[in-house]
């Protein structure tokens, strides 16, 4: 991940104007510029886990859909990507655009650690201010390689850390009434089948 340099202040304008390249991803945290390259497949893999439980839980329930790495576009200087959303169909209704992008806030943002100090301070620190600050209800950090999901929810205008769930707990929320979802089934990791002889 690299970052800009201290004064110059990146606008949506900026990054459209930059190539097209599948495999970088531009964001702007307070008009600073952060560009991050495609994750490893294992980081991919966790997010479409969290995705299919919470998919599954959507279609039954009927509340709203999850969405992986939509765009936020909550103003000129702040336009980021997060690996995975989930949203209300009635908080959808105020915030999609025309093009499918968020101009606000959804209920449930998470985000999958990537290494390296700079990844997860910027999950940890600038966008949890930005999500704080922009009314995101729920933001999970999912940390693959300690297998561990940080739970942040809103208390008194702010995220706070609620708790923090290893792989014997299970995830609930009061966004999602009657989800759960074992930990240890958000990191299983299956293994090739061997041929038999």
């Amino acid at each position: 991940m690299s970052q800009t340099k201290v004064g110059v202040r990146w606008t949506i304008q900026d990054v459209e104007a930059l190539p097209d390249n599948e495999w970088i991803r531009y964001e702007i945290i307070d008009g600073e510029l952060f560009v991050t390259r495609a994750p490893h497949h294992k980081h991919q893999y966790v997010i479409g886990r969290i995705f299919s439980v919470l998919d599954n839980w959507s279609l039954d329930s009927g509340l709203g859909e999850p969405s992986i790495m939509p765009g936020l576009i909550f103003s000129d200087s702040d336009n980021v990507a997060p690996d995975l959303v989930w949203v209300s169909y009635e908080r959808l209704a105020q915030i999609q655009d025309d093009a499918g992008h968020f101009r606000g806030a959804p209920e449930l943002v998470v985000e999958v650690l990537s290494p390296g100090k700079a990844n997860e301070d910027r999950d940890r620190s600038a966008k949890l201010k930005l999500y704080s600050v922009q009314g995101v209800r729920e933001y999970w950090i999912v940390d693959r390689i300690a297998q561990r999901i940080e739970v942040y929810r809103r208390e008194q205008a702010q995220l706070a850390l609620a708790k923090t769930l290893l792989v014997g707990d299970a995830i609930t929320s009061p966004l999602l009434p009657g989800f759960t979802c074992e930990v240890a089934q958000i990191f299983v990791s299956r293994s090739p089948k061997t041929a038999e002889t």
